[in-house]
């Protein structure tokens, strides 16, 4: 059987061993995704801008459009009597603006050729503009001394065309995909997620919605890191529970790995030092090592490859399973493929005592708020309905031991 023996291996040694596994074996692609698609995701490639922002020389304010010539020899203070040229809506060609008149223009309208300046309506003399039927002949009192430049934005202002919009790496919030859409840009280069195929097992375990026998309990696990792996970025193409028998184990993973597709495979249970641990069992011969590593909840962990495949293995009670890839497999996402953003991390003081076992990293859930957090439940690893109340990982350090009321810890929130 492939293992480590009776050595406790290190949390920080483990982490770096799924890092370096991972950092071998995942070549992920990169693929074209809609903006919403892309929502979260990291640019694979450097954007440039395929056109100028704005695009064309336009209005920022309603009101006239003007060559600020006409208005520059009056007195200050005093107002130039101006044509009134026919209006510039937004979406429409100016027409070129002859000297002597003003346009009416609304916000974001094309500036018409020769206009240099707009004059804001509030400012001109009347304050509105006149109606159609009103327009012929009509004139404006516009105010003297309007600099050049005045309430316009040029073209290119933003961004110019050809130019870098957004750099190789740049996470796509909002504000990203915004310019992105500005420049009418509708697909861009992601790195594909990894793909994940996640095998819970055991004989007790059963999919949710079905009635349990005597001696069997709902499958927690494939949900738990589903959910997990998706909000990481990642993408499981697959979830399969299979049954408490080395033989079937190793045929059904085999199947899973012969429809392909998968970048990781990753098994919740069956890593223990029982009897009857299928994972380990079955992966004997397999180049999988297992090992106990020096963190509670989490302690029995798989690590390896299967025809080529990396493969994770995480202990099968729901907690544990949760812990070891927010220790384990979550960081290493981050680091490799940029997805998820790291799980922000805070210092609190603690609302009650604690007990640490010695020579071991705990992982606690608790309730972070306003400095302070509540540890939540006991530190069982079946304890899922404090999970569910938790809004934070709790870690307290190996070797501490007792940490008194009023103590500071490390969080990390889950929210």
């Amino acid at each position: 059987m492939s293992s480590a023996g009776n050595r406790v291996r290190p949390v920080e040694e483990h982490q770096e061993a799924v890092r370096a596994l991972l950092a071998r074996s995942l070549q992920p692609g990169v693929q074209a995704r809609g903006l919403l698609g892309a929502a979260g995701r990291i640019l694979a490639e450097d954007m440039s801008a395929p056109r100028s922002l704005p695009p064309f020389t336009n209005s920022q304010m309603d009101g006239y459009a003007v060559h600020s010539a006409d208005l520059a020899a009056a007195p200050s203070g005093s107002f130039v009597e101006l044509g009134v040229a026919a209006p510039i809506p937004a979406g429409a060609q100016a027409p070129p603006l002859a000297a002597g008149t003003a346009a009416p223009i609304m916000t974001g309208a094309m500036l018409p050729d020769g206009a240099d300046a707009v004059v804001p309506i509030e400012r001109s003399q009347p304050d509105t503009f006149y109606a159609p039927e009103d327009r012929e002949g009509a004139r404006v009192g516009l105010p003297a001394g309007v600099p050049a430049g005045q309430f316009v934005r040029a073209a290119g202002s933003d961004i110019a065309a050809g130019t870098l919009a957004l750099a190789k790496g740049t996470r796509l919030g909002p504000a990203q995909l915004g310019l992105l859409a500005a420049l009418g840009i509708a697909e861009v280069p992601v790195p594909a997620p990894v793909r994940v195929a996640l095998l819970s097992t055991g004989d007790e375990v059963v999919e949710p919605g079905r009635e349990l026998a005597p001696g069997q309990i709902h499958d927690a696990n494939t949900t738990l890191l589903a959910a997990s792996l998706a909000e990481a970025g990642a993408e499981v193409i697959r979830t399969r529970i299979l049954a408490d028998s080395p033989e079937d184990f190793r045929t059904g993973l085999r199947d899973e790995l012969a429809q392909g597709g998968a970048d990781l495979v990753v098994t919740s249970g069956g890593i223990s030092k029982g009897a009857y641990e299928v994972v380990r069992l079955a992966l004997a011969a397999e180049g999988v090592e297992f090992f106990s590593v020096a963190m509670q909840p989490g302690g029995p962990q798989g690590l390896g490859t299967v025809d080529g495949v990396p493969l994770l293995g995480f202990p099968g009670n729901p907690v544990s399973a949760l812990v070891s890839f927010e220790v384990f497999l979550r960081p290493a996402l981050t680091e490799l493929t940029g997805l998820p953003l790291p799980r922000r991390t805070l210092r609190a003081v603690l609302a009650d005592a604690a007990e640490s076992p010695a020579g071991k990293l705990q992982v606690r859930r608790g309730r972070f708020e306003d400095g302070s957090v509540e540890l939540i439940g006991g530190p069982g690893s079946h304890l899922v309905h404090a999970l569910a109340g938790s809004n934070a990982l709790v870690l307290i350090p190996a070797g501490t031991g007792h940490l008194p009321q009023g103590a500071e810890v490390t969080v990390w929130l889950l929210e």
